[in-house]
């Protein structure tokens, strides 16, 4: 691992607005990291920019070293993928065959699918719990149906950068929890993970690192266990909290009290 991902002076505007203001970020190779606040702070435009699905008015983002914009697009999809919270599409595909669509940077020109992209793509399946959704329509898919498919999807790519938006957003516990192990899992083999996250105790129990936003800028970031402190939580937020130690893992645990 030579490097992680790197933005330096991103600058988004919609109709005019100022959505993300000159936000640098830096995600340290082989980590999981999470990137918190309020709704409207940014982070589906940051991510957006920083899985390069959309340029930004101004800045840089760079992973390993090299310029992802900069990069021809076959090579940037080995690199990098985004999980987004939602994919639909009026298509009639088999679950199985939008798997495979993360195949198609590991192939040649004409996009023949050999024996090893099937392993790839039945294990990816298997990874993300989907794999009794194989022969399905996806597009008879629930919200947390997809959310299974959309990562089996991401997973069959092969990233070396792994970003995501939301992605426990339609999943029980159950399955968010075994979502997070994975990402941990992935993240310990030396994936580098960014996701944005709403539920603040996941992020404290999952993540290495935290990345917050206010109002389109970087309000803190560091180590999880340094940065979400109750002061942070009601600054950002807007609410009281206190932050305690979890009594089986020893990491942040956040107790919400109220409005302030």
């Amino acid at each position: 691992m030579t490097g992680g991902l790197d933005a330096t002076r991103i600058d988004v505007r919609i109709d005019g607005r100022l959505i993300v203001d000159g936000v640098d970020c830096t995600v340290e190779p082989g980590t999981f990291s999470a990137m918190i606040g309020p709704n409207g702070a940014g982070k589906s435009s940051l991510l957006r920019v920083l899985a390069t699905v959309e340029r930004p008015h101004a800045g840089a983002v760079s992973f390993a070293g090299r310029d992802l914009f900069a990069l021809p697009r076959r090579t940037r999809a080995r690199l990098v993928t985004f999980v987004e919270q939602d994919s639909s599409t009026d298509l009639s595909l088999r679950v199985r065959d939008v798997v495979a669509l993360g195949r198609i940077p590991h192939q040649g020109m004409f996009g023949e699918s050999s024996a090893e992209d099937r392993r790839i793509v039945d294990a990816a399946l298997a990874s993300a719990g989907a794999a009794a959704l194989a022969d399905r329509d996806y597009t008879g898919l629930s919200g947390g149906e997809r959310q299974h498919v959309l990562l089996a999807k991401a997973l069959a790519q092969q990233p070396e950068l792994l970003l995501l938006d939301e992605p426990s957003n339609h999943l029980d516990i159950a399955a968010q929890l075994a979502l997070l192990d994975l990402l941990k899992g992935l993240a310990a083999e030396g994936v580098t993970v960014l996701a944005a996250l709403h539920d603040l105790n996941l992020a404290s129990a999952y993540c290495d690192h935290v990345v917050v936003l206010r109002g389109g800028r970087v309000f803190a970031a560091g180590p999880t266990s340094e940065v979400l402190t109750a002061e942070l939580i009601r600054e950002v937020y807007g609410v009281r909290a206190s932050v305690i130690e979890h009594p089986q893992t020893g990491r942040p645990l956040v107790a919400f009290g109220s409005l302030r």
